[in-house]
């Protein structure tokens, strides 16, 4: 069914909005796959945050326009679901790498984060991103690690004077 004048610009400033709060964006060529299994995708990324779309490819480029995401008009050619990340910027990606571990049909187009377009080989290293909680604790783990390692060297000549005194007290027992 055709659509109106007024129904595409409210798509194209949906996608926009969404657009504009997004991080990343993954593209992916969706043919072949049956409505149960687009049915289950959509749960997934509901599930983990991910805003997915299907939108005319021109109605795409159009709302992409001004956003960090307009380099991905080479991109935007054949049938595509978009997801869109917004909070975590690996979450889009982890999906669709997944999901295509299950169903070979669904085939990731390309990807953006940040303004920069990454081919589809590089969905892995997007997926690997950690999520917001594993950065702060990787951070706190560093941040932590000098003060360990100064209280453990604090405390080795204690150790070091206990454990002499362990040896020379079972030197003692065995001579005795």
């Amino acid at each position: 069914m055709p659509l109106n004048l007024s129904d595409k610009e409210g798509i194209v400033a949906e996608v926009a909005e969404v657009a504009k709060q997004a991080t990343s964006l993954v593209a992916a060529n969706y043919s072949g796959l049956t409505v149960g299994q687009m049915t289950s995708l959509r749960q997934s990324a509901r599930s983990t945050g991910v805003q997915m779309r299907v939108v005319r490819n021109t109605l795409a480029r159009r709302a992409f326009e001004g956003t960090k995401f307009a380099c991905m008009d080479p991109a935007l050619v054949g049938p595509l679901v978009l997801a869109f990340s917004s909070e975590d910027p690996g979450a889009a990606a982890r999906l669709f790498r997944d999901f295509t571990k299950k169903f070979e049909k669904l085939e990731v187009k390309a990807l953006s984060i940040d303004g920069m377009l990454l081919p589809a080989k590089d969905l892995g290293r997007l997926a690997n991103l950690p999520t917001r909680d594993e950065a702060i604790s990787m951070l706190m783990s560093v941040m932590q690690a000098p003060i360990t390692q100064f209280v453990r060297t604090l405390a080795e000549p204690h150790s070091k004077l206990v454990r002499t005194f362990a040896a020379l007290r079972d030197q003692k027992q065995q001579t005795a």
